[in-house]
């Protein structure tokens, strides 16, 4: 699996990242006719630099001054007329929508009238379409990034002067592990927060890889004692495991019937959640009760909500991200003595590959049957058994 991985160590943000993705290998003169298309009046080039004593490559946009403040219609507008491909536009699309909507927590008020200030600036599409494009053209499979340090002080900013970290990009980076931020600087913008947020699939500890390029992008600044640069790492990963960011939503019910918690527990499911669970609790007032928790994709997180609130009439839902790291699998059908049996293979690192019957296909045979569902799961594994090694003797 190729692999690229964000260390923010200095931060990150909009030009760091276009440097460091031209710096890795990304073709320069791509993202450059990508960003024209836009129509925009504003250019961007490519300058090799050094910060801190090490080389790097400093994207740099030059515009003219403007004072537009363009909300979000007129940004997917702008979007749309480019010469980029479905994926690049839809990646384009979720990196602003994700500073959007920190814009309209942070303000309170809806998506559609948040003013896009400096992240609505040329320079700052320029820098946002030019990275979608650039992290496309990368040509990876997954994006891991490090803790992310957000920097110490205070910046000016459209609304007056704001403390470090800014309050979109503390919004962005809810739930994301932050670095100690040593420097007094904006160490990463709203503008770097949306874009790792975006496309990372798990942040920490840099995974088990064979590294085949590394691009260094440069930071404005030259900071004294530091390199202000982002350096992304891109290779194959070494391990045969998977790693992704989840979240898990959690609340106690006390005064809830069972049935009621068995059936909220199905309409999660049919929601997309990946897990339901509950688990009996000893609540106040010595009062037993049961914990349902709920593990889900980031963007299921609303859907989750809903449901929990409108099926057990709780009055408030935990969530936090979780880190998983999961086996490689492969969907596998095996034929037995009772027909074909769906199923799934893992394959764990220096180890026989393990074998899960799917649960519907061996109930619903026992059922027609009128066999113990165990007869059932045991022919499908044996089946299995005698495939591998059928694969095994071929092989050798």
């Amino acid at each position: 699996m190729r692999v690229g991985y964000f260390d923010c160590f200095s931060g990150v943000s909009g030009d760091m990242t276009l440097g460091a993705l031209v710096d890795a290998g990304v073709d320069a003169a791509a993202i450059v006719a990508a960003v024209a298309s836009l129509d925009l009046p504003g250019e961007l080039s490519f300058h090799p630099v050094r910060r801190g004593g090490m080389r790097a490559t400093h994207a740099r946009v030059e515009t003219p001054e403007e004072h537009a403040h363009r909300r979000w219609p007129q940004i997917e507008a702008i979007i749309d007329r480019g010469a980029l491909s479905a994926p690049q536009k839809d990646l384009a699309k979720r990196i602003f929508l994700k500073l959007g909507e920190a814009e309209a927590r942070v303000h309170g008020i809806e998506l559609g009238r948040v003013h896009f200030h400096e992240v609505g600036a040329v320079d700052s599409i320029i820098d946002i379409v030019g990275s979608a494009v650039g992290l496309d053209l990368l040509g990876v499979d997954r994006f891991e990034c490090s803790a992310v340090p957000t920097g110490r002080g205070f910046v000016d900013a459209a609304h007056g002067r704001m403390p470090l970290p800014a309050p979109a990009t503390a919004e962005i980076l809810k739930g994301v592990p932050l670095a100690d931020s040593p420097l007094e600087m904006e160490m990463t913008t709203p503008t770097g927060a949306a874009i790792v947020t975006s496309v990372a699939q798990r942040f920490g500890a840099m995974p088990a890889m064979t590294v085949e390029s590394i691009g260094m992008g440069a930071g404005t600044r030259e900071v004294r004692g530091q390199a202000n640069v982002l350096r992304l790492f891109v290779g194959e990963a070494a391990t045969p495991t998977e790693s992704d960011r989840v979240f898990m939503l959690e609340t106690n019910l006390d005064d809830v019937p069972g049935e009621i918690v068995g059936y909220a527990t199905v309409k999660l499911l049919e929601a997309g959640a990946l897990d339901v669970f509950t688990t009996p609790i000893q609540m106040k007032k010595n009062r037993p009760g049961v914990m349902v928790s709920v593990l889900c994709d980031e963007d299921r997180i609303a859907a989750m909500e809903d449901v929990l609130f409108r099926e057990t009439a709780t009055l408030g839902v935990r969530r936090y991200a979780v880190d998983r790291r999961k086996l490689n699998r492969e969907a596998v059908d095996v034929d037995t003595e009772y027909g074909a049996i769906r199923g799934k293979l893992g394959r764990p690192q220096n180890r026989p590959p393990t074998f899960s019957p799917e649960y519907d296909d061996c109930a619903r045979i026992a059922a027609e049957r009128g066999v113990p569902l165990r007869d059932v799961y045991d022919a499908a594994r044996a089946a299995h058994a005698r495939s591998a090694a059928d694969h095994h003797f071929h092989d050798h």
